[in-house]
């Protein structure tokens, strides 16, 4: 396993659902060489587990805050967890 390697949940509330955030987060993650998955939940919020080097993970974090053309971030709450040492990817889950 890389070194420096952080796993991060994340709650994003706003405009993100119905705009593109899930295709753009998974767009975003790609580029940069961070894995994990981002899913909608019932509460309009949008969940995302990443993981990578930390700074990796926070540039990625960066970019979700701007988030796609005609979405809307207000809050991403973020907690540290367990890392899995075999992901390999990012998906979108349904």
């Amino acid at each position: 396993m890389r070194e420096n390697v952080d796993r991060l949940h994340a709650i994003v509330s706003g405009r993100v659902q119905g705009v593109g955030f899930r295709y753009f987060t998974q767009h975003v993650a790609l580029g940069m060489r961070v894995t994990g998955f981002v899913r909608n939940r019932p509460d309009r919020t949008v969940e995302i587990e990443a993981q990578g080097e930390k700074a990796e993970v926070d540039r990625f974090f960066d970019q979700v805050r701007i988030g796609p053309h005609g979405s809307r971030v207000d809050d991403i709450r973020t907690a540290s967890i367990s890392v899995h040492p075999e992901e390999d990817g990012f998906e979108i889950q349904h």
